[in-house]
């Protein structure tokens, strides 16, 4: 949408009575305001000190209102308001309601993950690492957030070459009859036989500990004592052991550190604009250390400037199961930031500065964060401009009036004809809409029949609650996507006609046996239409199919696993390493 046309009254005089009465009957306290339209869709949700006061601003004869709040309070048909007990509440309560309505003229952040933390409860016995997506007042040590979660991975891979910490769930005793494979390949020294003492065990814990939080030059420093002592001792096999974890550490921080300055926990926000897009880019720093990052892009905020990005990012990114880190580092200044730095605070439970570095390491790392944005944003733009060109590709092959802007795809997946399910997957406005993603178990076709599951799901699908009950119903594609050739095809037009629904263009996708181009199949045309590998209507295409094949297939592995009767194990320890907790 956008939001340059000028409005040069906003006010006074054009609002409803009904809207008067209200603007007249705003109270005088903190709270969160919500502008609606005609029809009664949220436009805007903001908080305010003293809603009456920065309601009232917009309606004011003379504001100096930017265009997009001109624009906005020319749509705004009513509000509703909401008390809060302080400003800190309010802000909770405004960034709590933007995530579940998504206001047209917010900054909205589609970031719902719960981002994995590593958790090393240092006060147990045998403390081991594990992850974690919730942060608990529980004495243990939580390091991350790990955006993206490769990031943990790699962190788990090389804790587990370099430092021998159990990865068992068992109970340490010291009292186990036999050590298992882990300390076979020294990847664990078996206190669970007695063979390492809790004392020892603990110096490997600190020593992780120190690697997590970026202190390299004290894990050294500590490695090479411990390697000099076991020499002084004539041990030489564990002062070699010593040696190589020094060296394997050394290599490691090498490739990750970024800065030697600091070893505070840092989050870095650098911003990046062409044109009407914008992308932010997040920079997750622990102990000198860049462990992750996170990126948000709009591809509409002209009329949003850096301060309400940088301000509605924090307050949303940060309102949900996150640790903040001790500094954020940002490019400008903005609204709000004294109470964004106490909420930041009150959630860390110690001091959260928000900075805006104009020299030195500092600023540094902020530069790298806007590189970061501007190399992000551009990949952006050419991901746009590729998309656009097959979607209008898409619309020509079609014949469509439009390019398309919703396709679904589906697909069938079974084992010799048991557990038979379907997926529906989305594609919308150039991103995967993993919310509207559905699947299907079949219920009326035995055996191995795609072409009638096929059938059932687009029944149910756009003739069932999918399709008519209005809590559960999703709105209608452009076009239709089979995984298949005619037969599938076939299917799906047929369960189309049975519905009597409004005409939706299909498409069946394969590809010949031993050749590489896909092949779309349409209603009515005996020979199939071949895409060129590269092109981008392929690269389109395969996507959401191959996306419908994924889904559809965890789905079938699910269901195929629990039909299976698990054995119980006879050994001391079936555990898995890194026990995930939700």
């Amino acid at each position: 949408m956008n939001h340059t046309s000028p409005y040069k009254l906003t006010q006074s005089d054009k609002v409803s009575t009904s809207l008067r009465v209200k603007l007249q009957g705003l109270p005088n306290r903190p709270g969160v305001y919500l502008f609606k339209n005609a029809q009664g869709d949220i436009l805007y949700i903001g908080k305010a000190a003293i809603l009456s006061d920065r309601v009232r601003s917009y309606f004011q004869n003379g504001a100096d209102l930017s265009p997009k709040t001109l624009v906005l309070a020319s749509l705004i048909h009513d509000l509703e308001t909401i008390v809060t007990q302080s400003e800190l509440e309010a802000l909770l309560l405004e960034s709590n309601l933007i995530k579940r309505h998504h206001p047209t003229f917010n900054v909205v952040l589609r970031d719902d993950k719960q981002y994995p933390y590593l958790r090393l409860p240092i006060k147990e016995d045998f403390p081991r690492l594990s992850i974690v997506r919730r942060v608990k007042n529980d004495k243990a040590l939580y390091f991350g957030p790990y955006v993206p979660t490769g990031a943990m991975r790699e962190t788990i891979k090389i804790i587990r070459k370099v430092f021998p910490l159990a990865t068992c769930t068992i109970d340490i005793n010291g009292t186990a009859d036999r050590a298992c494979l882990e300390f076979e390949i020294k990847r664990c020294m078996a206190p669970c036989t007695g063979n390492q003492s809790q004392q020892d065990y603990h110096r490997i814990v600190k020593q992780v500990r120190m690697f997590l939080e970026g202190r390299d030059r004290e894990l050294v420093e500590s490695l090479r004592t411990d390697m000099n002592t076991a020499a002084d001792h004539e041990e030489f096999e564990e002062a070699a052991r010593l040696r190589d974890r020094i060296r394997k550490i050394e290599k490691t921080l090498q490739k990750q550190r970024i800065t030697q300055i600091d070893t505070i926990d840092q989050d870095v926000l650098g911003v990046a604009r062409s044109g009407s897009s914008v992308d932010l880019q997040m920079l997750f720093v622990r102990g000198g250390l860049l462990i992750g990052r996170k990126d948000f892009y709009w591809n509409d905020a002209q009329d949003i400037p850096d301060q309400e990005l940088i301000r509605s990012t924090i307050e949303q990114f940060y309102n949900k199961e996150l640790l903040p880190p001790k500094e954020l580092l940002v490019s400008t200044d903005f609204p709000d930031k004294e109470l964004l730095r106490r909420w930041l605070s009150d959630k860390k439970g110690e001091k959260v500065r928000i900075l805006i570095p104009g020299r030195g390491g500092k600023y540094q790392l902020l530069k790298l964060a806007q590189d970061n944005a501007a190399v992000a944003l551009d990949h952006h733009l050419q991901k746009h401009s590729r998309e656009r060109e097959a979607r209008i590709a898409l619309q020509q092959l079609l014949q469509l009036p439009h390019p398309p802007h919703r396709i679904e795809g589906f697909d069938i997946s079974n084992t010799m004809g048991t557990n038979s399910v379907a997926s529906m997957v989305v594609w919308e406005n150039g991103t995967m809409k993993k919310s509207d993603y559905r699947r299907f178990k079949i219920k009326t076709v035995e055996g191995a029949n795609d072409f009638a599951s096929m059938e059932e799901t687009i029944l149910r699908r756009y003739g069932g609650t999918l399709a008519t009950d209005e809590q559960k119903a999703l709105p209608f594609p452009d076009v239709i996507l089979i995984d298949g050739g005619p037969g599938q095809l076939g299917a799906a037009m047929s369960a189309i006609k049975k519905l009597h629904v409004p005409p939706i263009s299909l498409f069946g996708l394969a590809k010949a046996k031993g050749e590489k181009e896909e092949r779309i199949f349409l209603p009515g045309q005996r020979m199939p239409i071949v895409l060129a590998p590269q092109s981008y209507i392929s690269q389109l295409v395969q996507l959401i199919r191959d996306e419908a094949h994924r889904f559809a297939l965890r789905y079938h592995r699910r269901l195929r696993s629990k039909a299976i009767i698990p054995i119980q194990p006879g050994r001391r320890s079936g555990a898995k390493p890194f026990t995930r907790h939700s």
